[in-house]
């Protein structure tokens, strides 16, 4: 994976090891997003899902923020046209901007890098996990212009830090530095800047040497998919889930490495025969 230039500039792509680092290009704006780049950090991503040396990406910023979010012009346009600026979601999508993250069987590791805002911040909280830079900060900004914290986000901020710490957050609009995000639970680490991607690669690199991608990816889909279950139901498909994976190749392998007492070679997604 490269950077092919020209509008490509605004993602940026490199593969370190089993991860993918993907880059969000535009500095002099604090990384904020004209829909085309929404576009292209899309398809980044889905770039990377299909390589099956890839075991996790990582998504992060140049510069000194993360993102602010959408850019003004793409907001002045939305405030503009209201609802009928909308775009119906795709059947089997989830509505909302970056969602199509949650969606992806390999984990998104967010590495906040500065202040997340607005879309930055629903950026930010699409990904599975989230390292911050001691320079990291998040502001949901939303209720200061007149809307509520949007696509999903009010859905996945209280799974991540429980109902009254959400509402604080979504209401107030105010700006939570790295080591209240920490202790909130809305990041699971807080690194030094210089070794945050470094950190994040590491933490994909254990993942690759140790565990299966194809439990990952299943977890994944549980976790998200139970939250919004009856415990009977979540509780039926984890079942079902663990039996199917009985009869595949992870499972066997496993135990035999276990039993050999050597590093488990996982199938990886994306290869011939992977799930």
């Amino acid at each position: 994976m490269g950077n092919n230039g020209g509008m490509t500039d605004l993602v940026l792509s490199e593969r370190r090891g089993a991860a993918a680092i993907i880059t969000l290009n535009r500095p002099e704006a604090l990384n904020a997003f004209p829909m085309h780049m929404v576009k292209q950090f899309e398809a980044a991503v889905r770039a990377a899902v299909a390589d099956p040396a890839v075991v996790g990406v990582v998504v992060t910023g140049a510069g000194r923020g993360f993102s602010a979010g959408l850019d003004m012009s793409t907001l002045t346009n939305i405030a503009d046209t209201g609802s009928a600026a909308r775009d119906a979601p795709q059947q089997a999508e989830l509505a909302g901007l970056f969602s199509f993250l949650i969606q992806q069987p390999k984990p998104i590791i967010g590495a906040i890098n500065g202040v997340a805002a607005g879309g930055g911040f629903v950026l930010a909280m699409k990904c599975d996990v989230r390292f911050a830079s001691t320079a990291a900060s998040f502001i949901s900004v939303f209720s200061k212009r007149g809307l509520i914290a949007e696509h999903g986000t009010t859905w996945l901020v209280p799974k991540a830090i429980g109902t009254g710490a959400a509402l604080d957050l979504l209401w107030s609009s105010r700006k939570v530095e790295a080591e209240e995000a920490l202790r909130l639970g809305l990041v699971q680490r807080v690194v030094a800047p210089e070794r945050l991607i470094d950190e994040a690669v590491e933490y994909i690199e254990l993942l690759a040497a140790t565990v299966s991608p194809t439990s990952m990816a299943e977890t994944k889909r549980l976790v998200y998919e139970g939250a919004g279950q009856e415990m009977a139901q979540a509780f039926l498909d984890a079942d079902e889930t663990t039996w199917r994976l009985m009869d595949g190749p992870d499972v066997a392998e496993g135990a035999a490495s276990f039993v050999e007492r050597r590093p488990p070679n996982f199938p990886r997604i994306g290869q011939q025969g992977a799930q």
